[in-house]
């Protein structure tokens, strides 16, 4: 019985630990990222209404974009100016407003890489 305890909580506590850490190294939901990759193709060509009609159809709002989405490890302002998109970056920059106060440790980033 001595045996059987000894064995039963290390592995009853290493199921758990399991339990817990494995959804969060699951993969993107498909549409989501769909979505995503979508949101960062319209920003590098510099035609704001194709990024406003995506934006759209996604049902997603310009400040949560600005603020959320991460293209190919940049921010999506950044990756906009990258591809010399300065319209799309600048109706992007314009929905943060002129002044904001933003807590690092809890904005939570949406990251998506892509190919063309």
């Amino acid at each position: 019985m001595i045996i059987l305890k000894s064995v039963f909580i290390p592995l009853t506590t290493v199921i758990l630990i399991l339990a817990f850490s494995l959804p969060s190294k699951a993969a993107m939901n498909p549409t989501i990222e769909k979505a995503l990759i979508s949101i960062c193709k319209s920003v590098t060509t510099n035609k704001v209404y194709k990024y406003k009609r995506i934006a759209k159809s996604y049902h997603l709002k310009d400040r949560a974009i600005a603020l959320k989405v991460v293209c190919n490890g940049q921010d999506i302002i950044s990756f906009a100016e990258s591809y010399g998109a300065d319209k799309t970056a600048a109706k992007l920059q314009r929905s943060l407003g002129d002044s904001t106060i933003i807590d690092i440790a809890a904005t939570e980033r949406l990251q998506v890489t892509f190919t063309d």
